[in-house]
């Protein structure tokens, strides 16, 4: 290994983020879910974030950044992911599936104008898309991050937030840099400096 592997590396991740900026119709969505999100907010609803493996480590992240605090110091926002509970993940799996998992939390907790970031890579997680179908039922707003194609997902869903890759990991950065971004405008808008 030499560091041009490194370099390569580092080059495509980058690529991939100056893809995302240069696309205005993405940026543009992306504007979207942040006014979507404060709106729920205003209503006094809940940001809800699923997903597995990686995914499910960026909804737990995003989901803390505005439920604890992101930039500075102000009053928690409520924002959850749904994989925290290990009891209930592992029963509800082995009782009816894991495709289940979400869906079911979802019937018990989802309300209209609540939001669902439903992120999956590829948009096809059998799990994910039963969430955001479940979601839509409830009359949430489902909000589906995935990756180039949006998959399955991109048929449950009000807005899409498809990066332009199919690369997993180049998809999941650009998932947490959105996220971010998303949570800064959201913290700095409903609690200005």
């Amino acid at each position: 290994m030499d560091p041009s592997q490194i370099q390569e590396i580092i080059r495509a991740s980058i690529s991939t983020k100056e893809a995302v900026l240069a696309d205005e119709d993405l940026l543009g969505r992306v504007l979207i879910a942040v006014e979507t999100c404060l709106s729920s907010y205003r209503q006094g609803c809940k940001l809800l974030f699923c997903g597995n493996g990686g995914s499910a480590a960026d909804a737990q992240h995003l989901a803390a950044e505005l439920s604890g605090r992101f930039y500075y110091d102000r009053p928690p926002l409520y924002a959850e992911a749904l994989h925290t509970n290990s009891s209930y993940l592992t029963a509800v799996a082995n009782d009816y599936g894991y495709e289940e998992v979400y869906a079911r939390t979802i019937k018990a907790i989802g309300k209209r104008w609540d939001v669902l970031f439903a992120m999956s890579t590829s948009g096809n997680s059998a799990n994910i898309v039963k969430a955001a179908i479940a979601a839509r039922q409830a009359n949430m707003v489902v909000i589906a991050m995935t990756g180039a194609d949006g998959g399955e997902l991109k048929n449950h869903c009000e807005l899409l937030l498809n990066i332009p890759s199919n690369d997993t990991a180049r998809i999941q950065e650009c998932h947490l840099m959105l996220g971010h971004l998303i949570c800064q405008l959201i913290e700095s808008t409903i609690y200005p400096r």
